[in-house]
């Protein structure tokens, strides 16, 4: 995992891990606090990484090789494990995360990511800022498959979910900056953009995908979806939607949002 300043929460995560994994490698980024100290006391590897140019990648990796496992769970400090389950032979284990906010009880909303991996040289998370790892699997012809492994994310409050995308946000859109053309880059800059209600930024962005991606029916669908609900633009959204069902006619998403469009 990765930290800086993480004392308030990182024996909550630290402790939810202990009876599954054999050993803890803590990649701290510049900590002011406790957090170095508290890892130490239980019983984790702490190793100091340089962070003036921020690189998420880079701390992931170096702490992937330094790992001695024969497989990696990679989990963040306001993360506790929930549910643990073998992940079987995939290259890839897709994890469900349960998102919840400082007072829910039920989760604001869930995701899925790859978490857990054999550890092997080629399977090395990529980008600087919401890194993944499943491009190299893939690359290395491994397979993703889903588990049934969950964690749950603790949401900070409101105001500093914000800040916190606020800077995510102009590090990738530095990012695009220098690779325009780069798909995944663009998701997560238009998801970046929809969480801090900038909707017209995102709606521009789910329409490079789209045209980026003409045959990803994930990309079409999602650009009908921004059209419609964002922008009051039933027209383009029909637009976007007979792409989306050329690609798959029978999908109930797709034709309910077509009924819902035709129906205004």
């Amino acid at each position: 995992m990765i930290v800086r300043d993480e004392e308030a929460v990182l024996g909550r995560c630290l402790d939810s891990v202990a009876g599954v994994v054999d050993e803890m490698i803590v990649v701290d980024t510049g900590s002011v606090d406790a957090t170095k100290e508290l890892a130490r006391d239980r019983g984790a590897t702490v190793l100091d990484y340089d962070f003036t140019v921020i690189d998420f990648a880079g701390a992931r990796n170096h702490g992937i090789a330094h790992a001695h496992g024969d497989l990696i769970l990679v989990i963040d400090a306001d993360e506790t494990l929930n549910v643990w389950t073998p992940p079987g032979n995939a290259a890839g284990s897709v994890v469900t995360r349960r998102n919840l906010g400082p007072r829910d009880t039920r989760p604001l909303s869930t995701d899925h990511l790859v978490r857990v991996f054999p550890r092997r040289p080629e399977y090395r998370f990529r980008h600087r800022v919401h890194e993944t790892i499943d491009g190299s699997i893939l690359q290395a012809g491994g397979q993703l498959r889903t588990s049934g492994i969950v964690l749950d994310h603790f949401l900070p409050a409101e105001e500093a979910r914000r800040a916190k995308g606020l800077h995510y946000l102009e590090l990738l859109e530095q990012d695009v900056a220098r690779t325009p053309d780069d798909a995944e880059r663009l998701v997560f800059l238009a998801a970046e953009y929809h969480k801090l209600e900038l909707f017209v930024e995102a709606i521009a962005v789910a329409e490079r995908v789209a045209r980026l991606c003409p045959d990803d029916f994930t990309a079409q669908i999602t650009a009908a979806l921004y059209h419609f609900v964002y922008a009051g633009d039933a027209e383009t959204a029909r637009h976007d939607l007979v792409k989306a069902l050329e690609l798959k006619p029978h999908d109930t998403e797709a034709l309910g949002l077509l009924k819902v469009i035709e129906a205004t």
